[in-house]
């Protein structure tokens, strides 16, 4: 009688086996159906790169969803809701390519963190955001206002810094606070902050819903704007080359894509940022220089400019050369629209 606990055993294990098995291979998946691979995916290689659900970095999910159905390397974006869990990632080695905000990846740099600028992800696009019931016509009448900016490693802190300058306000008059893009607009329309300056399309939310008015567009204030950039890591660079290239040919694509096809770019990447497609629509379209895709290669003096200003807002603590920082090797010399069959937008 003792071998029946034992067969009994033995099969239970096999079943076990077996059910694992099938769940590895999820045959109840055609090939092709969404978040199952599909057999090119299998036969091609697959390089995540990350992005934050905004404007300024559209590209990465337009160049994912223009690589789904091609021959070459799939770009898989990756979605983050905020900078420092995308570092952390990269700082793993679970990540290679990523959008990040311009005077962060000088930060990384120089702690020693081996990454490489080798593009960027859009012009303009960010904008100043104050209480519509409030009657400021510019930032010197905030002085006594709560004034929210992402980060302190951000664009956004360092064109207040200069806009502050520019208009002789002093910094203590004004109360800044750090607060995440996507919670601005309810703490504006719920009184708790006064104006905010921030990427799209957190800013248009509140112009839409009411809450909030422009007080100034990026553009504005310092035009041909920079705030992301894209890094790749310095292993990715030497290991593999001609990926780097497409990924950046595929990002100028992308943008030069967007520039002509405004509309259908927000049906594309609505779904990535998981945000309404009339809200996205209406930053890429009102007006349509709000944001800008094209002239993405930066140069030594634009990086420098930001460097110089981060350190002398003490983001960094000392004073960076860019041209250890930039990698220019891998940008297309011309640039053309990518094809892209776009679904149909829901207007």
């Amino acid at each position: 009688m003792w071998q029946w606990p034992f067969v009994r055993w033995m099969l239970g294990a096999v079943l076990v086996v077996a059910a694992l098995g099938i769940v590895r291979l999820r045959p109840w998946h055609r090939a092709g159906d969404a978040g199952g691979p599909t057999a090119a995916d299998a036969a091609r290689q697959t390089l995540a790169v990350g992005f934050l659900p905004v404007t300024c970095h559209l590209t990465c999910p337009v160049t994912d969803y223009a690589t789904r159905t091609s021959s070459g390397t799939r770009f898989a974006s990756e979605r983050f809701t905020d900078f420092p869990t995308m570092v952390e990632t990269l700082e793993s080695g679970r990540l290679s390519a990523t959008f990040m905000i311009a005077p962060l990846a000088m930060k990384l740099r120089e702690q020693g963190v081996r990454v490489k600028i080798v593009y960027l992800g859009h012009r303009d696009g960010s904008t100043v955001m104050v209480r519509s019931d409030l009657p400021a016509s510019r930032l010197a009448d905030l002085a006594g206002r709560t004034f929210a900016i992402p980060s302190k490693y951000s664009n956004q802190h360092l064109v207040i810094r200069k806009l502050m300058h520019d208009q002789g306000v002093d910094p203590a008059s004004i109360r800044f606070v750090e607060m995440p893009p996507p919670d601005m607009p309810g703490a504006l329309a719920s009184r708790a902050i006064d104006a905010y300056f921030v990427g799209e399309p957190h800013a248009a939310r509140t112009e839409l819903d009411g809450t909030g008015r422009v007080l100034y567009h990026a553009k504005d204030i310092w035009p041909g704007f920079i705030s992301c950039v894209l890094v790749v890591t310095e292993e990715l660079i030497a290991e593999k080359p001609e990926l780097v290239r497409d990924l950046v040919r595929g990002i100028a694509e992308s943008g030069e894509w967007a520039e002509q096809h405004r509309t259908e770019a927000a049906a594309v990447v609505s779904p990535y940022f998981r945000q309404d497609e009339a809200l996205v629509r209406y930053v890429l379209t009102q007006p349509p220089d709000r944001v800008s895709y094209r002239m993405l290669t930066p140069t030594d003096r634009e990086l420098q400019q930001i460097a110089d200003m981060g350190l002398a807002a003490g983001i960094l603590e000392q004073r960076l050369d860019v041209t250890g920082l930039v990698d220019r090797q891998f940008i297309p010399r011309q640039v053309h629209a990518a094809r892209i069959d776009a679904p149909p937008s829901s207007r």
